[in-house]
């Protein structure tokens, strides 16, 4: 692989810049659902062409008619589908695209936009997505509804139009960014849910409400006072209008050469001069703000009326003018670059060449930097973005000298009856409009901060809960818990759970009635008998009693006897026990209660040492048996809940999880 890269390199001295989506540029493409990846190359084609028609034809009759500030809005095929697609930099999947510049009018991105929803709604097989040099350009209109997940970095090909609405792939479907592939099949799949939130709906639809329909309301028509071969192109090509105007606004000192000369819209073919006529454009709002916000002196010989005839009549020859050196500004200069084959894209790739150090150390003008140049020239004439960037820049030029090919003449533009020139008040009245646009905004802004205080709330809320339910929690009702389970009644049937203790009842014992009942069972001497044992004494008692005594005392220390025998035996079996288990891991596997002191008494600690065991705190060891079962259930259901909360004992949540 390195070697290819270096052959390539060293066969490539003046490689192609990677270029930044231009600022003003709107990309956009269609894919066809199922994509019809399968089919061979001439099929696929056919299958394009005819998407492509389709599409056309349905957007026919508005595109007809509108007018765009700076680039229609168009579909094409690729030059190849079965490559990788340079202008959407996108994997060889087989779809239209298409880029529309729209300069300083804002409303020509979200009229394209409105244009796709309404495209996929009409054809429900197909699928779109559009983006800017700032990206997802629907998300950032949407900022304040997007989950929180969403993001530059994790926004590639999971952002798409479908079916009329915006659907996004969330991660749990793609925990990493997926490929176009499976994430159009993802959108194309009805058992799969990838429709955005109804909040993000809800932006996107508030901004291309009313569109396309609405769209006429973003054009000015104004009548002006032209040069007859002027009126004859606007007649012909009404868009071209588009193309004037981005030569007036865009001028410089060396195309401004070209209007002072008017020698193609003022001069007829033999060099005489042309006649005025009067007639409408329509155009842009953006074009009018930069036409009439802009002054420009007429150039030496073009014919103007006098201020005297009137503020109208005034206002029509300059705006006319104005259209009109637009016109030729723009025809002879790209006229001029088409013939070299440059323009914008040679000046882009020149000056990466210059910073890529192609140039370096050589002095501009010299021969060496000519001879570097020269080769430059060669490589990027032999380039297909040359043959592209001529046929682009002539097309213009090519469509106007048609038009002036034909026979025309002043009068067809006389005794027409013109639309009267539309209310510039929008001009200098947008304060309100714009007014209106911050209050929409800072109330989207303070319903963001209001969700996200009621959110922070919420938490605060659930926290302070598990708070007060963990000061209320005491270890302590566990282990009593599990000793009342333990001492309970139990049978073949199994044990039963004690009741809840703080639902208990007190119990209330009546003495008096207590005793009655037991003289009733043993009989009236018992209580009796019960209250002169205080004042017992054994010299006065019978000899009868006193055999009987002595009897008791010899069971009692024959008992005692045994007893301390039982305990003895334990004793040492308990420090055998011991002794084997020190050496083991099982010590370490409890928690024991700590030492309180050293014991002397007993043969047990005769033999001790400093590893003997000490007593194991059986209650410590129930509670951490029992919480670490319940912590690692995780919130689910278990052993562990299940048994404390048939014993009443609820336990807060693990707070280092929360």
């Amino acid at each position: 692989m390195a070697a290819t890269a270096s052959t390539s390199s060293s066969s490539n001295p003046f490689p192609f810049p990677s270029r930044r989506p231009p600022d003003d540029t709107l990309f956009y493409a269609v894919y066809p659902l199922p994509l019809p990846t399968k089919l061979p190359a001439p099929a696929l084609v056919a299958t394009l062409q005819s998407l492509h028609l389709t599409l056309l034809s349905h957007l026919g009759p508005f595109l007809s008619s509108h007018l765009f500030h700076r680039d229609p809005f168009t579909l094409s095929l690729p030059s190849d589908p079965a490559a990788p697609c340079a202008l959407c930099a996108s994997p060889p999947v087989p779809h239209l695209h298409g880029a529309l510049r729209f300069g300083d009018s804002l409303p020509d991105e979200w009229l394209a936009a409105s244009l796709l929803f309404a495209l996929t709604r009409a054809f429900p097989d197909i699928a779109a997505r559009a983006w800017d040099s700032d990206g997802e350009f629907l998300l950032i209109e949407a900022a304040f509804a997007l989950p929180r997940w969403l993001d530059p970095e994790s926004a590639p090909n999971r952002v798409f139009i479908f079916r009329g609405e915006l659907h996004i792939l969330p991660p749990s479907l793609f925990p990493e960014t997926p490929s176009l592939e499976a994430a159009l099949a993802a959108v194309h799949d009805d058992s799969i849910d990838t429709r955005a939130p109804d909040a993000v709906q809800a932006a996107i639809q508030r901004r291309i409400a009313g569109l396309p329909e609405r769209a006429a309301e973003n054009l000015h028509t104004a009548r002006i006072n032209v040069p007859a071969p002027v009126a004859k192109v606007l007649k012909e090509e009404p868009c071209l209008i588009a193309r004037a105007v981005e030569g007036f606004y865009d001028r410089d000192i060396d195309t401004m050469k070209h209007a002072a000369r008017m020698e193609k819209f003022l001069k007829g073919p033999s060099g005489e001069g042309v006649e005025m006529v009067r007639t409408s454009v329509r155009m842009t709002r953006a074009m009018y703000a930069q036409l009439v916000q802009q002054n420009f002196q007429a150039p030496r010989g073009y014919p103007m009326p006098r201020r005297e005839e009137g503020p109208e009549k005034w206002m029509e020859a300059e705006l006319g003018m104005k259209i009109a050196c637009g016109f030729e500004m723009m025809y002879q200069e790209r006229r001029r670059q088409g013939e070299e084959g440059k323009g914008s894209t040679w000046e882009i790739y020149r000056k990466t060449l210059e910073a890529t150090g192609c140039f370096k150390g050589l002095l501009p003008g010299s021969e060496e930097y000519k001879r570097v140049m020269e080769n430059a020239m060669q490589y990027y004439k032999s380039s297909t973005l040359y043959s592209r960037t001529r046929e682009i820049l002539s097309e213009p030029v090519r469509r106007i000298d048609e038009i002036l090919s034909m026979p025309y003449s002043a009068e067809e533009f006389k005794g027409v009856d013109l639309p009267p020139s539309d209310d510039e008040s929008w001009l200098y009245g947008g304060e309100g409009e714009l007014n209106a646009e911050l209050r929409e905004r800072q109330k989207e802004l303070e319903e963001y901060e209001a969700a996200k205080k009621h959110r922070k709330s919420q938490k605060q809320s659930v926290s302070g809960s598990s708070k007060s339910q963990a000061d209320q929690f005491k270890l302590g009702e566990i282990t009593e818990s599990m000793q009342d389970f333990v001492r309970n009644m139990s049978s073949f049937e199994g044990a039963e759970v004690p009741a809840n203790r703080r639902e208990m009842k007190s119990v209330d014992l009546d003495v008096n009635q207590f005793f009655k009942a037991m003289e009733s069972v043993f009989g009236g001497s018992s209580r009796e008998q019960a209250g002169s044992d205080d004042g017992f004494d054994r010299k006065s008692s019978s000899s009868d009693m006193d055999f009987d005594d002595s009897d008791e005392e010899n069971a009692f220390d024959e008992e005692l006897d045994d007893k301390d025998m039982g305990d003895s035996f334990m004793d040492s079996y308990s420090d055998a026990l011991n002794k084997e288990l020190s050496s083991t891991t099982l010590e370490k596997s409890f928690a024991r209660a700590p030492r309180t002191g050293t014991i002397d008494e007993g043969p047990s600690n005769a033999a001790a040492t400093d590893g003997e065991m000490t007593p194991v705190d059986v209650d410590l060891n129930l509670v951490e048996s029992i919480l670490n079962s319940y912590s690692s259930q995780q919130g689910l259901p278990g052993p562990a809940s299940n048994l404390l909360g048939l014993m009443g004992v609820k336990v807060p949540p693990d707070g280092k999880k929360s």
